[in-house]
């Protein structure tokens, strides 16, 4: 009798699920139903059993990188017993797995979502109420890669007044934000006044990184999403563009992004480099100011086929330190030089000429060789208004490093590629600004 009784129990249920779908979004049900079809309880695989990254939004149910009916037979799988109950699994955000999260992830799916909750590069979970029509980025970056999103510009509703819009850089990258009201995002009232429906700060805990800010916008019930959202974190560029496909209703521009930055660097720069020898791998020392070097996570020596005289640690250096481990190659990173707005390599000249006259360094390989190369910090994320992300330098880098092995790839078009089709501007590398530099390879200054 309880077996009979637990069987009909389940039917019931069956049928109110069917009827939920069937009366509340018709439209879903007859859209999906080829592809419910073919996915069957032994398809349905979660990140954990393909080794692969996840999408870190709630209605993700098997944990892959994207959100599509998988989710929706997983969830209804895991509501019956059939797989276990991941976190992701509850798309409504209410600490229960019914079908409401079915109904939710199919409108996630046709993005038809009131609500999505997503986990932040802080590891914070965020619930934003959709569409989000007023926007607001803290810094300069994040606006750039709202960009290669095509984000509609007036969803932007302020510029931060610390990203120096007014300087002739800016001016020439960010045209369209000149006449945007500005905020200080060390003034959290200068931006409620705003009054956007999402802010996006820095992932760091400090002011600059935006906790005040964070703390502020809480209270005032707006959400706050952290994260780089810069280009320089290696391939989490591709997990924050794709969260933010789903949070700004841009999921084919997102996934157009993504394909390009896949096929101009990852795939033949960043994969490639693990195929180097390690005996083909030059000594490389970065300095970001006097005897001063960053770590690989913001050099990305390694990532692009050198080895980083330091180990990749960042910090102050010993001089006669650099002269006895003696680099193949130096790189120079030097802010406040060059830019969009000049063709003068005269201060990259000096900053290389510097460093190749210091007495200390004459013996070195890279200076007995040339093999000292300069670069701005508008083609690192560093400077405001960048127009490079650090995978634009990351090109740069891979063909000073190993140019035998990187004989095809051309840096600069890449870079120009991404300033014409994702940053929209009608800018010629070949006739203006000054990025890279050195005198064999780049007599013009680009």
């Amino acid at each position: 009798m309880k077996t009979k009784n637990k069987i009909l129990a389940i039917v019931e249920i069956a049928i109110v699920l069917c009827s939920v779908f069937l009366v509340a979004i018709p439209a879903i049900a007859a859209e999906q139903k080829q592809e419910m079809q073919k996915v069957s309880a032994s398809d349905v695989t979660t990140a954990l059993e393909d080794d692969s990254h996840y999408l870190g939004i709630y209605g993700n149910a098997n944990e892959d990188d994207t959100i599509d009916m998988g989710d929706v037979v997983y969830t209804k799988l895991a509501i019956f017993g059939k797989k276990s109950k991941t976190e992701l699994c509850d798309a409504k955000y209410d600490g229960r797995i019914n079908v409401l999260d079915v109904i939710q992830t199919k409108l996630i799916i046709l993005g038809k979502e009131k609500e999505l909750t997503v986990i932040d590069t802080a590891d914070r979970i965020v619930t934003v109420t959709k569409p989000v029509e007023r926007l607001i980025a803290s810094i300069a970056a994040q606006l750039e890669m709202m960009r290669s999103l095509k984000i509609e510009t007036n969803r932007v509703v302020g510029v931060n007044s610390r990203s120096l819009f007014t300087d002739d850089s800016s001016k020439i990258f960010f045209p369209e934000y000149q006449d945007k009201p500005t905020f200080n995002s060390r003034d959290p009232e200068s931006v409620l006044k705003l009054c956007p429906d999402l802010v996006i700060v820095g992932p760091v805990d400090s002011p600059a990184g935006g906790n005040q800010l964070t703390d502020a916008c809480e209270a005032a019930g707006i959400p706050v999403f952290r994260g780089w959202l810069s280009g320089t974190r290696g391939l989490m560029i591709v997990e924050e563009m794709e969260k933010f496909g789903y949070i700004l209703d841009k999921k084919d521009e997102a996934a157009e992004f993504i394909d390009w930055y896949k096929g101009a660097i990852v795939n033949p720069v960043i994969e490639k480099v693990k195929e180097i020898p390690e005996e083909d791998k030059p000594k490389v020392y970065m300095e970001s100011r006097r005897y001063r070097v960053s770590d690989e996570p913001s050099s990305h020596i390694a990532k692009t086929g050198g080895k980083d005289i330091f180990g990749g640690k960042g910090g102050a250096v010993d001089p006669e330190a650099v002269a006895r481990l003696n680099p193949d190659i130096i790189l120079l990173r030097r802010g406040g030089i060059g830019g969009f707005g000049t063709t003068d390599t005269t201060e990259f000249e000096e900053a290389r000429e510097e460093l190749m006259s210091r007495p200390e360094l004459q013996k070195v390989t890279a200076v007995k060789t040339g093999k000292v190369y300069v670069f701005n910090s508008y083609i690192t994320g560093g400077a405001r208004p960048s127009g490079g992300r650090q995978f634009i330098l990351d090109a740069y880098q891979a063909k000073w490093f190993n140019p035998t092995y990187f004989e095809d790839l051309d840096p600069k078009a890449i870079h120009q590629e991404y300033l014409t089709r994702f940053q929209g501007l009608d800018y010629d590398l070949d006739k203006h600004g000054v990025f890279v530099y050195h005198p064999e390879e780049h007599p013009d200054g680009h």
